[in-house]
């Protein structure tokens, strides 16, 4: 019998290739190219026959025609992730949810899962690395032992579908999409083949049967979900759950949603009852900010809909190297550049010779131009060693010539501001607002970036 032919197929694309690559032609992903034997379970005795579904046999309808019924949003009862979900769950929705290992992402849709189950929906949960056992350990910790919960142990694609028949689930999760396989395959599970045609199961089976599946996946060291990136274009909803081992707090985020936004933000807090929802999110982030300390300056950025206030902190040092260090954590390091140099040709101040590092507390990421008022002054306040007064905040984006232009939804972030009881706002002189969000505010109008430096000691003194 003739040997089988290898087959090199990207796992960042599904390109396929008779011979190794070092680079994709089609995505140009670097190692990405991993062999497989596609053609090896055709001479195995006994196959089974491959069951893809025909056709709906739907027929092409004038637009008009088309019934145009809103999608109805399930709340789960975790009120962080029906705000990034736009809601709640749609029915028949595929969503998709990445994050590091350990991050809590198993955790947080069983206490999902647990809450549907809840209200009397039939839920079942998937899993292709736990026992039955580790999972029932889990929901007893966290308190999701429900009875309309299902729980399956099982990585077989032909199996799962017989399960899903007898079962007609509400909800679906599986745990994780790189785990499952179908044994009529060659391939190993995880394999480009194995991911994309399981996920067209599971798709079909949404669309066909009104059930909201969450898929569980892996990512690679950069940070991407595993497997072929025609994945994110099959399902509805991406999400990613972020957080570091070394904090307390998770931040859940969508990438992709065809029901809602995708500019939310989701806030948990790991604990030892698993995830615990974070509504007061300013509050949060500036619990254990130093009091009467220069290089300090609080902003209120846009997460979405969602107001939040954020402590910018900067430390400028004199420099020892002949190329002083630029240490950026939280914001693109390129557009801190751009502002350390209109600081120097803008507002005179002489930051060549120092070392600048500069830090978004609380682990966010800062992405909006209307943070760059609050960095310059955070910077400016450091190296003058000049503390900013506790209730002021500072927001405005900063363009090349120095001067500071107007920014969105600014009502939004002066209510936030005042209801956190800041007193004192500098904002771009180019808007005004008015109304019962400025009431007890003093605002303060500024047109220039250097402008805004000089009233570092005046507010103090004020």
């Amino acid at each position: 019998m003739a040997k089988a032919k290898s087959l090199y197929v990207c796992s960042a694309c599904g390109y396929e290739s008779p011979r190794w690559m070092g680079r994709c032609p089609a995505c140009e992903a670097w190692n990405s190219l991993v062999e497989t034997l596609p053609q090896a379970a055709d001479a195995l005795p006994g196959k089974k026959e491959h069951k893809q579904r025909g056709g709906t046999g739907a027929q092409a309808l004038p637009i008009g025609s088309i019934e145009a019924d809103e999608q109805m949003h399930q709340p789960t009862g975790v009120a962080e992730l029906d705000r990034v979900l736009g809601g709640g769950i749609v029915e028949g929705s595929l969503m998709l949810l990445g994050g590091e290992p350990g991050v809590g992402k198993s955790t947080l849709l069983l206490q999902i899962c647990a809450r549907l189950a809840g209200m009397g929906k039939t839920v079942l949960y998937i899993s292709g690395e736990e026992s039955a056992r580790q999972i029932r350990l889990r929901a007893g910790r966290i308190g999701a032992a429900q009875e309309g919960l299902l729980v399956l142990a099982e990585n077989a694609m032909d199996e799962i579908e017989d399960k899903l028949e007898k079962t007609a689930p509400d909800l679906v999760v599986v745990d994780s999409i790189q785990t499952m396989y179908r044994p009529e395959m060659a391939s190993a599970p995880g394999s480009v083949s194995q991911v994309r045609e399981c996920a067209s199961i599971f798709m079909r089976y949404a669309k066909t049967n009104g059930c909201a599946v969450f898929l569980v996946g892996h990512v690679t060291k950069e940070g991407a979900i595993a497997g072929p990136r025609v994945l994110e274009h099959m399902v509805d909803v991406v999400l990613y759950f972020e957080g570091d081992y070394q904090r307390e707090y998770r931040l859940l985020r969508a990438v992709k949603n065809r029901y809602g936004s995708v500019n939310e933000l989701g806030i948990f807090e790991m604990t030892g009852e698993g995830m615990r929802a974070v509504e007061g999110a300013s509050e949060l982030l500036l619990s254990q900010r130093a009091k009467d300390a220069s290089g300090s300056v609080v902003f209120c950025g846009m997460e979405g809909t969602r107001p939040v206030l954020m402590d910018i902190q900067a430390l400028v040092a004199q420099s020892f190297y002949s190329a002083p260090k630029r240490t950026v954590n939280g914001m693109d390091q390129g557009r801190v550049a751009l502002l350390l140099a209109v600081l120097e040709k803008r507002a005179g101040l002489r930051l060549y010779n120092q070392d600048v590092y500069l830090n978004v507390a609380g682990g966010m990421s800062l992405n909006e131009p209307a943070s760059d008022l609050a960095v310059c002054l955070a910077v400016a306040s450091s190296l003058k060693d000049s503390p900013l007064p506790m209730d002021l905040a500072a927001m405005g984006e900063v363009g090349l010539a120095g001067e500071v232009r107007s920014i969105p939804q600014l009502e939004r972030r002066l209510a936030e501001c005042r209801r956190l009881g800041f007193t004192r706002v500098i904002c771009p002189a180019d808007r005004r607002p008015r109304g019962p969000q400025t009431e007890g505010l003093k605002i303060i109008y500024v047109s220039t970036v250097a402008q805004a430096i000089g009233l570092l000691g005046q507010e103090r003194r004020g």
